[in-house]
């Protein structure tokens, strides 16, 4: 007598004891991208996107931790950064000045004469400047410094508008008569209360940090 085997069922239900039929293990949890993911690494280690006011610690760090500047490098003085700008302002000044004291057969005591002058100083500087900027996040006497200029978000060198935006809303304030004087100045004392990242008004303009280079 044979004995014919059943046909499987295709509506059986899986064997849960584990044999044939044993659905497969869940997959292990996802960790959301993690240290795989295109932005695993900043430029000063730890994930750019991290913690911080523009999208987390830009500079790395874990995310909600207490000090902002973690994984990022230190923030330049503030007597560096007005050396650096001293420094700029006779490279630019000093032969502004000849130029334009020639062009004019000398200077003058007149009012619109001496706006004149400030005025292609501050176009020559905005200039100057804004190349500088985009080109290498560094003017001469931030090189002399050791100081650079960097994106807030990753570090990067201001390249294109924000290097320029940054530069014309440190300069060219000045060709407004008085009220741009008066802009300048809280311009520049805005990092001696600004905290943590001790920015100027121009910084926060282009969402840019100051730091040391060595």
């Amino acid at each position: 007598m044979s004995t014919e085997q059943p046909e499987s069922d295709p509506f059986r239900k899986p064997d849960q004891s584990g044999g044939e039929g044993a659905p497969p293990p869940p997959p292990p949890p996802s960790n959301g991208g993690g240290a795989a993911g295109p932005y695993a690494a900043g430029p000063y280690g730890g994930g750019p996107y991290d913690g911080g006011p523009y999208g987390d610690n830009p500079y790395g760090g874990t995310h909600g931790a207490a000090d902002p500047l973690a994984g990022m490098p230190p923030l330049a003085s503030r007597g560096k950064r007005l050396v650096a700008r001293i420094i700029d302002a006779v490279i630019i000044g000093v032969p502004v000045a000849l130029v334009v004291g020639l062009s004019e057969g000398g200077y003058s005591t007149d009012s619109g004469q001496t706006y004149w002058q400030q005025a292609v100083y501050t176009l020559a500087y905005f200039i100057y400047e804004g190349l500088m900027l985009t080109t290498r996040g560094q003017t001469v006497g931030k090189m002399a410094m050791k100081i650079r200029v960097g994106m807030l978000a990753n570090g990067a060198v201001p390249a294109g508008s924000p290097g320029w935006f940054r530069a014309a809303t440190y300069s060219l304030p000045a060709l407004v008569p008085c009220l741009g004087f008066l802009f300048w100045l809280v311009n520049v004392l805005f990092c001696t209360w600004d905290k943590p990242y001790q920015q100027c008004v121009h910084d926060k303009a282009a969402r840019s940090v100051v730091v040391a280079t060595g």
